[in-house]
C-alpha cells in the first residue's frame, strides 16, 4: 500500500475512515462515473434549460436520487484530483490545471486503486488530466484499461502533432500506447467502454468505469455538424443572458453536449441488453461552470469563477435496485465526497489508515435518519506555483458563503478584494454582500477557512512541489515530456521555455528526439541532469536527434534550448527513450 500522510480532520470537514461493507454474499454493484468537461450546472434540460436537448441525461435526474447542492472547483484538475482520491486537491500537489501544476502525487490512493483491489474491473475512458507520464499515468493510479487523451484535453501541447487538434477520428493513448481512433471523440470513448464492460461482465468482474469526456470544452472547430446546425437554427435567446453570450459557440456547445446525451442513451442501453442496468451504480456530474456566459438556472457565474455558477453541478445517482427514482438531499456536498459514496455503495472498506476529507452521501439519497451536522466545504483555485491564503477561495456552510473572488487567472490577489459574504437560503443568486452586516458570520467562516488552509498545506513536506516525472524504468521506457507537466521559465501562457523535474530511475543511456514548434536554424542544446549534448540546426528539420547520452541516476532537470539570431526559444515536446 502507498504511503499515507497524516492529516488532521476539521469537524466542519466531516472526514471519512471507513464505510461499512455490504452484507454478506450480496453482490457488489457495478459503477459507472461520467463527468463532462465544461458543461455547467445549466445545460440540461432538468436543470432547466428550455432550448438544449438532453433527453437521456434528464433520465438520470428523473430515474435515479440525487443532491440539489453540490460543489466541484472552478476548473477541472483540480477537480479530477478530489474525485479520485476523496481529498482536498490541495493535498495531492493538484493546485493549477497546466505547466507542471496538475500532477498528482503518486502516493495519493485512488478510488480505482482500492476498487481493482477489491476484485473490480477498472477501466477509464477519456479525459485524466493528472499527468501523462510514469507513475502519475491512470494505468499507474489503478485503471487495469485506459484509452486517454493527453494533457487537459484534445488541440493541447500535449497531443501528438499529427493529430492536427482533431476531435473527430483523434490519436489517443490505450493502455500508455499511441492509436489511431475513428469517430468523433466522445463516441469512440463510449464505444471503447461499452465493448470493454460487455468483456467484463462476461468474465463475471464487477466494474468501475470511469467516463470523463473532453466534450465540451474548447475549442469548438471540431463538432457533430448536424447538430451543429439544429442549434444554429434554434432561438438561443433564453440561454445567452440577454444576448451577452456568443451565439455560434452555444450552439458548438449544445451540439457536443447532445452528443453526450445520445451516447449516455446508448450506456443505459447496453446496461440494460446485458441485464444489469437495475444494479449498476450510475453517476452523472460536471467538472466545473459553463466555459462561456450562459445559462447556469437560478445563480450567477461561470467556469474559473467562485460564484455558484462556476462550482455547481448537477449531481445525479441512478441505481433502480436501491435508490429511489425523484428522491433528493438539500445537503451540501462537493468532489471530495465521490469516493467514499462509491465506495460505499460498492461494500468496500477503505484500506486501514487512510483518511479522506469527503463522506459517503449514499445516507442521504437512501432517505435514511443519519446524524449530519452542519459542515463548511471549501473550494480554492487561483494560477501560480502555489496556492495563496484568501485568494480566490469559497467557504460554504449550509446556509452561508463566504468568498474572496480575486479572479482564477490572477497568480497574486489584489491586496484590497473585499470578502464577500451570502445568505445562501435567501440569495441564491449572491446579489446581496452581507459581510459588513454579519461581521460574526465572516469571522467564524474566516477562523474555519485559516484552519482548512494550514490544514491541507500541510499534508507532507514540501507540499506544493510538484512529483518529479520517472524516467528510464520498463513501466515506461519511452517518455514523452510536453508543456503541459514543465516547469515555465520564460513567456505567457504555455511559455516558451522551461524545464521537466525528473527522477533518473537509473543510470541508463538515452536517446533524445525535440520536436520544434518550427525549424529554426542555430545552435541547440540538451540537457539532462549532468548530461549535455549540443547540435547545429540547420533550420530545415522540425524536429532534433540526441543520441546515447549517458545519465546518471537521482533527480535531475531536463532542458532544451535553441538559439536563433541571438534569441532563444524551447522545444515543442521532447521524447526521451532508454536504451
Amino acid at each position: 500500500m502507498k504511503k499515507l500522510a497524516l492529516l488532521f480532520l476539521l469537524a466542519s470537514c466531516s472526514g471519512t475512515t471507513a464505510n461499512a461493507p455490504a452484507a454478506k454474499g450480496d453482490p457488489p454493484p457495478s459503477i459507472v462515473l461520467i463527468v463532462t468537461d465544461d458543461q455547467g450546472y445549466g445545460d440540461l434540460g432538468a436543470t432547466g434549460n428550455r432550448v438544449i436537448d438532453t433527453p437521456h441525461m434528464d433520465a438520470l435526474a428523473r430515474d435515479g436520487a440525487g443532491i440539489e447542492t453540490f460543489y466541484v472547483s472552478p476548473v477541472c484538475a483540480p477537480t479530477r484530483a478530489s474525485l479520485m482520491t476523496g481529498r482536498y486537491n490541495y493535498r495531492t500537489r493538484v493546485v493549477d490545471t497546466w505547466v507542471g501544476r496538475a500532477m498528482m502525487e503518486p502516493d495519493e490512493t485512488t478510488v480505482a486503486e482500492v476498487l481493482r483491489d477489491a476484485g473490480f474491473a477498472t477501466g477509464i475512458f477519456g479525459k485524466w488530466h493528472l499527468g501523462d507520464s510514469h507513475p502519475m499515468r491512470p494505468m499507474d493510479q489503478g485503471f487495469e484499461e485506459s484509452l486517454v487523451h493527453l494533457g487537459g484535453g484534445l488541440a493541447q501541447p500535449s497531443e501528438p502533432p499529427e493529430n492536427g487538434r482533431r476531435y473527430t477520428n483523434p490519436i489517443l493513448f490505450q493502455n500508455g500506447a499511441p492509436v489511431h481512433t475513428h469517430g468523433y471523440c466522445t463516441d469512440v470513448y463510449f464505444d471503447a467502454a461499452l465493448k470493454w464492460i460487455s468483456e467484463v461482465h462476461k468474465a463475471g468482474r464487477p466494474f468501475f468505469v470511469y467516463l470523463p469526456t473532453n466534450a465540451p470544452h474548447g475549442p469548438f472547430h471540431d463538432v457533430p455538424q448536424a447538430l451543429y446546425e439544429k442549434y444554429l437554427g434554434r432561438d438561443l435567446g433564453p440561454v445567452l443572458l440577454g444576448g451577452a453570450g456568443d451565439r455560434d459557440r452555444v450552439a458548438r456547445v449544445f451540439a457536443m453536449i447532445e452528443n453526450i446525451d445520445q451516447n449516455v442513451g446508448r450506456l443505459i442501453d447496453k446496461l440494460d441488453t446485458l441485464g444489469i442496468g437495475d444494479d449498476t451504480l450510475v453517476v452523472f456530474m460536471v467538472d466545473n461552470g459553463p466555459n462561456s456566459v450562459r445559462y447556469v438556472g437560478n445563480m450567477r457565474g461561470k467556469k474559473g469563477e467562485v460564484y455558484e455558477g462556476g462550482i455547481r453541478s448537477p449531481f445525479f445517482l441512478r441505481w433502480p435496485a436501491r435508490l429511489k427514482a425523484g428522491r433528493k438531499s438539500d445537503r451540501i456536498a462537493a468532489h471530495v465526497d465521490v469516493m467514499p459514496t462509491l465506495l460505499e455503495a460498492a461494500g468496500v472498506a477503505l484500506p486501514k489508515g487512510l483518511k479522506l476529507d469527503g463522506r459517503s452521501l449514499l445516507p442521504l439519497v437512501e432517505g435514511k435518519k443519519v446524524a449530519w451536522p452542519d459542515r463548511t466545504i471549501f473550494i480554492q483555485a487561483h494560477r501560480g506555483d502555489r496556492p495563496l491564503p484568501y485568494h480566490h477561495f469559497a467557504a460554504r456552510s449550509q446556509r452561508w458563503k463566504l468568498i474572496r473572488p480575486t479572479g482564477f487567472s490572477n497568480e497574486r490577489p489584489s491586496k484590497d478584494a473585499p470578502f464577500e459574504l451570502y445568505d445562501m437560503a435567501n440569495d441564491p443568486r449572491e446579489e446581496h454582500d452581507l459581510a459588513a452586516q454579519r461581521p460574526e458570520v465572516t469571522a467564524a467562516l474566516r477562523e474555519r477557512y485559516d484552519a482548512w488552509f494550514r490544514d491541507v498545506s500541510s499534508t507532507r513536506p514540501h507540499n506544493y512541489e510538484p512529483p518529479r516525472i520517472v524516467i528510464g524504468t520498463d513501466h515506461e521506457t519511452t517518455t514523452l515530456l510536453t508543456k503541459q507537466n514543465w516547469r515555465r521559465s520564460e513567456g505567457p501562457g504555455w511559455g516558451v521555455r522551461g524545464r521537466w523535474l525528473v527522477h533518473v530511475a537509473r543510470a541508463a543511456r538515452f536517446d533524445a528526439t525535440v520536436r520544434l514548434k518550427e525549424a529554426l536554424r542555430g545552435r541547440a542544446e540538451l540537457r539532462i541532469g549532468s548530461a549535455r549534448a549540443a547540435v547545429e540546426a540547420t533550420g530545415l528539420e522540425q524536429s532534433l536527434t540526441f543520441r546515447n547520452l549517458r545519465v546518471p541516476a537521482g533527480d535531475a532537470e531536463v532542458e532544451f534550448t535553441l538559439t536563433h539570431q541571438g534569441k532563444t526559444s524551447g522545444p515543442h515536446q521532447v521524447v526521451l527513450t532508454r536504451q
